[in-house]
């Protein structure tokens, strides 16, 4: 017998419709509504009955089968396959507030005003896919031999050109080093310097993830608060002048925005040096700032080398790429190729020399320019819309979010974790400070995954579901 399935569609999330669809229809199957046997609507009747197109409902079957959710054929149609329940696990969840439940909401997705991930429409993906399968092919096509562990050299070269010209980073080539984004270059610069039991000075409020990641390497955390001109260098000389790592994004502060004064850059280079302290400097907006020629980076300042720079292509290209870069300084080049080839490879050869081509024929500083243009007119129609509801005051723009402000103790999070539920996913403001005594509520708004159309009604949803905690 046949099951009525009662699949309900949202047009207006950034959800694609066969997704939408695929995840209602394996709810249903693992949520025992729909039982081993039950036979389904073809794709052309359901495509029928929800008003889209017929390659939309078989991409979703197409993914259920391959999933072993569902089974078709000429004779019985298509059913649901038979699982035996006693086989079936359950997928353990990760506990209510741990740090990998954090990190399993921050990659679902897509959703609207998600951070960290670029707009998909301002991407050259057709002339990337072509440049990438013929990497592919020369891979496939070359000597199986072990690949250089500190990157390509291509891309490496390409990279040192790019720092030079946009970040005002003189570097060789062998000083970069390619990585599997942010977090994998941190991990190797955590691995070659070696402070465990130091104390680091981090951003308060500052990025999760490298905080994780400095406690994971057995470092002592110093929370340094963040005014208009950066990171404070007085308070931690003040507090904390003992540390041996410093983590900071001075180009655009992560996630308030202001970028570092040239006078605490300077004071902060003079007393790394002075004191043997070393400096990571996670230059996570690069050159998508939107106000602006950006701010050339902390290292191109560094005369006396104690500056680690950290670049990634998440935010420029795709974080599915897991590409990322870092730049030594010369009298680590060789402890950092020893790590790389002992225990963090760059990614495979093939993404590595199409994003190298991609550079060098121009393709991606073009790419950089339109999608800054793009991001800056999203940036202003998500202020105005924003700044109609709740005014001025309550809304800043820092990098490539937009930050709502929230009335003392609202629960920023609970509001978040609502809003999924409509396809959206801002960020917790609490959520990027170390401690909840001194947090402040709010919530930061993704820019590169802001609607283009129907952007009033996912505010009103978002203003909706926030009346509902305040």
């Amino acid at each position: 017998m046949k099951k009525p399935l009662n699949l309900k569609l949202d047009r207006t999330v950034n959800i694609p419709l066969a997704e939408q669809i695929r995840k209602g229809i394996a709810a249903a199957i693992e949520g025992g509504v729909l039982e081993p046997g039950a036979r389904l609507p073809s794709w052309q009747d359901l495509a029928a009955q929800l008003g889209v197109a017929r390659g939309t409902v078989r991409n979703a079957y197409e993914k259920l089968a391959a999933a072993q959710l569902i089974e078709a054929s000429r004779a019985t149609g298509t059913r649901v396959a038979q699982r035996p329940r006693s086989l079936v696990k359950s997928e353990p969840q990760p506990e209510a507030g741990s740090f990998m439940e954090a990190y399993r909401e921050m990659i679902q997705g897509p959703a609207l005003f998600q951070m960290g991930v670029p707009a998909t429409e301002t991407f050259p993906a057709t002339l990337f896919a072509r440049i990438r399968a013929h990497a592919v092919r020369a891979e496939a096509s070359a000597p199986p031999l072990y690949p250089d562990a500190r990157g390509e050299l291509e891309l490496r070269r390409e990279i040192a050109g790019y720092l030079a010209v946009s970040r005002g980073i003189n570097c060789l080539p062998s000083q970069v080093f390619i990585t599997g984004g942010f977090g994998a270059g941190l991990g190797l610069a955590l691995s070659v310097l070696g402070l465990e039991g130091h104390t680091a000075w981090v951003e308060n409020p500052g990025f999760p993830w490298s905080r994780k990641g400095l406690e994971l390497a057995r470092l002592s955390l110093s929370p340094i608060p963040v005014d208009a001109e950066g990171i404070d260098i007085d308070y931690g000389l003040h507090h904390h002048p003992d540390a041996k790592l410093v983590v900071v994004t001075p180009g655009q502060q992560a996630p308030l925005g202001p970028t570092l004064s040239l006078e605490r850059r300077l004071r902060l280079l003079e007393w790394a040096a002075a004191n043997e302290v070393w400096v990571i400097e996670d230059d996570y907006l690069s050159e998508l700032q939107l106000a602006g020629r950006a701010a050339p980076a902390l290292a191109s300042l560094d005369r006396d080398e104690r500056v680690i720079h950290i670049g990634s292509f998440s935010k420029t290209i795709s974080p599915t790429v897991r590409l990322g870069f870092l730049v030594a300084p010369v009298e680590l080049i060789s402890r950092f190729g020893e790590t790389a080839a002992c225990l963090a490879p760059p990614p495979g050869p093939a993404v590595q020399l199409a994003t190298a081509e991609f550079m060098h024929e121009g393709h991606y500083m073009r790419h950089l320019r339109r999608t800054k243009r793009a991001y800056a007119a999203k940036r202003q129609a998500l202020l105005d819309c924003l700044q109609a509801s709740v005014g001025v005051g309550r809304v800043a723009a820092p990098g490539l979010a937009v930050l709502l402000k929230l009335p003392t103790g609202t629960p920023d999070l609970a509001i978040v974790r609502e809003a999924s539920m409509f396809g959206m996913s801002p960020s917790p403001l609490s959520a990027w400070y170390v401690s909840s005594d001194n947090a402040e509520s709010g919530l930061l708004l993704g820019v590169a995954t802001s609607p283009t159309k129907n952007l009033a009604l996912a505010c009103d949803r978002l203003f909706e579901t926030i009346r509902r905690f305040s």
